[in-house]
């Protein structure tokens, strides 16, 4: 897509830090800046200064945010805007639009992840393709889909890394996810291996016995996406399998197990280096997100 150098204010709003970026695209960012993210009060004023201090110098077309969640993602609802029911302290109920929409402009808004996906599938990893489901692996687990250049959304937004599945035989730890204990989140995430292993996730070795559950846990997830929303191709992103290079072998491997040759299986298995991947932006996919809703928004 090209917008012909419009500039766009994007706003990732992370669980741990947000990135403000000003860019016409990928290959055209005027400026980046990181906050840190505490309360929604602070957090949200920083965010209102770097983008008023970008429209007194010259300003942006429109904003684009994508932010951690769940959100209320309907515009017609009352709370559109807010995030819901999260885990993170204080910030239930915070209404992450408030602060932005007096800039005039209009405002794109989605989860982070399904910004990311959308990044990668119009700069990055999954460029041509219909459908792809991108996962991050880090503190939380989320998974953005789309369908025909469209993120999915219903009755709110996708939720998929809170999957209930089956687990490893004999494992009995109950997880840490604070609404669902063991969901892929409770058991694969980096609070999970910490809390089970006794020690952070880069810490461990390759071989260490911690990884078996996070690749079962994390092969059903994909085992599940590949039968609902079909896609041609799944990346996987996050602090976790990043810093492991030997994960994604491992759960192409638990993948194929998985499906036991049902369905598209012989396709993936044939070309699963390919169907299972790193994403290309690697870590710019989470603020480009933020640019492609921006450019969404503005049509």
């Amino acid at each position: 897509m090209s917008n012909g150098g419009v500039l766009f204010a994007g706003v990732e709003l992370g669980g741990t830090k947000c990135i403000c970026l000003l860019a016409s695209g990928p290959d055209d960012v005027r400026e980046q800046v990181r906050i840190e993210t505490t309360s929604p009060g602070e957090t949200l004023a920083a965010i209102q200064a770097v983008l008023t201090r970008w429209r007194e110098a010259g300003g942006f077309a429109a904003i684009g945010v994508a932010s951690f969640g769940p959100l209320e993602l309907d515009p017609g609802a009352v709370g559109y805007g807010r995030v819901v029911n999260t885990s993170k302290p204080g910030w239930s109920g915070a209404d992450v639009l408030a602060p932005l929409r007096g800039f005039g402009v209009p405002i794109g808004f989605d989860t982070d992840v399904n910004g990311a996906a959308l990044a990668e599938g119009r700069w990055g990893g999954a460029q041509g393709l219909d459908s792809h489901a991108y996962v991050t692996v880090g503190t939380g687990i989320g998974v953005g889909s789309v369908v025909r250049g469209r993120t999915v959304r219903g009755l709110g937004h996708s939720e998929a890394g809170h999957l209930r599945i089956p687990r490893l035989a004999g494992e009995t730890w109950p997880g840490v996810c604070p609404y669902h204990g063991d969901c892929v989140e409770g058991l694969a995430s980096g609070p999970a291996i910490q809390a089970k292993a006794g020690t952070p996730g880069d810490r461990l070795t390759p071989t260490d016995p911690a990884w078996d559950e996070v690749v079962h846990a994390l092969a059903a997830l994909l085992h599940n996406l590949v039968l609902t929303t079909a896609p041609q191709r799944i990346l996987i992103g996050g602090g976790v399998v990043g810093g492991q290079p030997l994960l994604l072998p491992r759960l192409r491997a638990a993948l194929i197990h998985s499906l036991n040759g049902y369905g598209a299986a012989p396709e993936i298995v044939a070309r699963v280096g390919d169907f299972v991947a790193a994403p290309a932006l690697a870590e710019r996919a989470g603020p480009l997100g933020a640019i492609a809703l921006a450019e969404d928004a503005l049509g």
